[in-house]
């Protein structure tokens, strides 16, 4: 089986799934936390080298300021679980999307994660915290816009690989596979310009069910897929 090389993930569905159980949806965070921890460990086994997940977009701040509190809470406790299983299983950890956006203290241990993981040679581990699609690239734009200002480049020189390099995945492949838990079919502001040749699948099970079989599932179904990147089929 061709495994892909770079798995991105939208975690959707656990409000809905705590909710099919009476209970709130707070529950549903913590289990589809618990669930990342698996999945992550699971597909390095399987030879996936880079794992990406959405788990706070920058739309996510309309929600209830309840809901958002105990999210942000639940954040400050998994940077600590992601720092032990970082070192047990070796795995390199980034957050990509707008750091500013965040409390002092959660940059702070972001920034110790990505300190302490970034030496390791195990599965790549992206997590998406305060991001947005098109806010990375806006950013991304700016970031070129003031070299262009301030004499270090030419509007002409600028390339496609030129943003792809200022993106906050700038030296991370691009994703073979974008899996969407929970039956819903759309992007929702994920990684907009790194999908752009990726293959999607979309399944009905909740993230917080979501387990090793249904990633295989998906990489079979990955499997099936005619990726020609544009090119013509002889």
């Amino acid at each position: 089986m061709n495994i892909p090389n770079h798995v991105a993930i939208i975690l959707d569905g656990n409000g809905r799934w705590a909710k099919s159980k009476g209970m709130p949806r707070n529950y549903g965070h913590t289990q589809g936390a618990k669930t990342v921890e698996v999945i992550c460990e699971e597909a390095y086994r399987m030879g996936i080298q880079y794992l990406t997940v959405y788990a706070f977009s920058t739309e996510n701040w309309n929600r209830p300021k309840d809901e958002v509190d105990a999210l942000m809470k639940l954040l400050r406790n998994y940077m600590k679980t992601c720092l032990k299983t970082a070192a047990k299983n070796n795995m390199c950890v980034r957050v990509i999307g707008d750091k500013t956006g965040l409390d002092e203290d959660i940059r702070a241990r972001i920034e110790q994660l990505e300190e302490a993981t970034v030496n390791n040679t195990g599965l790549h581990f992206q997590i998406a915290i305060n991001y947005g699609g098109r806010d990375e690239i806006v950013r991304a734009v700016k970031t070129l816009v003031s070299k262009v200002e301030e004499g270090a480049l030419k509007k002409e020189d600028i390339t496609e690989q030129m943003l792809s390099d200022t993106l906050d995945t700038h030296e991370i492949p691009e994703p073979d596979l974008l899996i969407r838990t929970c039956n819903e079919m759309r992007i929702s502001n994920f990684l907009l310009w790194q999908l752009a040749y990726t293959e999607f699948y979309f399944t009905d099970v909740a993230w917080p069910d979501f387990t090793k079989e249904e990633l295989e599932k998906a990489i079979e179904a990955y499997n099936k897929r005619d990726r020609r990147y544009g090119l013509v089929k002889e």
